[in-house]
């Protein structure tokens, strides 16, 4: 998030300081003299300044409008994997707890990447049903290879109940590692099979 926080500095900063150079008047020049100025420093191009800010605008709001699409998508894709039992038990919890953590996971995607080489992300499209663990996986839409995959499972512990636990698997560790996001409490009774209705 640093980065486009950087870049959407750099862009206002461009556009608030634009018309903040005032060249040297040209009523100083004395028509009766043929005195000429000392020459002035050249000038930068103006038109460069704006063509560039509108580069790196265009770069930050594409970047701002993936990282929409991905979590906008997420979201239903994660609504759809609980389904409506599940969610009208537990919608609030997930919505305060578990989409903030899924959504700045989603975005350090492209914190990590270089400022040349923003990831073209695109997530699956079919949660696991029953008792899978799939969510969605997000994989880079270039060579179809998974980047992210988020899952959730039951974890029932004794005397307290069923809980929800949502984590989520990084492909620079070979998807080996449980990265938590957080757990959702159900209730002691066993909670329905994912996506029913």
């Amino acid at each position: 998030m640093a980065v486009w926080i950087r870049r959407t500095a750099m862009v206002l900063l461009s556009i608030v300081t634009l018309g903040a150079y005032v060249p040297f008047p040209e009523w100083s020049k004395n028509d009766e003299k043929d005195e000429k100025l000392p020459d002035k420093e050249p000038q930068t191009d103006l038109s460069d300044l704006v063509d560039d800010s509108e580069a790196d605008l265009e770069e930050i709001w594409s970047v701002e409008e993936s990282i929409e699409m991905l979590t906008g998508t997420a979201r239903e894709q994660l609504y759809s994997k609980l389904g409506p039992k599940i969610l009208t038990k537990v919608e609030e919890d997930v919505e305060e707890d578990i989409l903030p953590q899924v959504e700045e996971v989603i975005a350090s995607i492209y914190d990590a990447e270089d400022e040349g080489d923003l990831p073209s992300l695109a997530i699956s499209e079919h949660p696991d049903t029953g008792y899978g663990e799939k969510i969605f996986h997000i994989y880079d839409a270039k060579d179809g290879e998974d980047v992210l995959r988020f899952h959730v499972r039951r974890d029932m512990k004794p005397k307290q109940g069923y809980y929800f636990n949502f984590h989520y698997h990084r492909a620079d560790d070979g998807f080996e590692t449980h990265h938590d996001i957080g757990s959702v409490y159900w209730d002691k009774n066993t909670p329905p099979k994912w996506m029913t209705h």
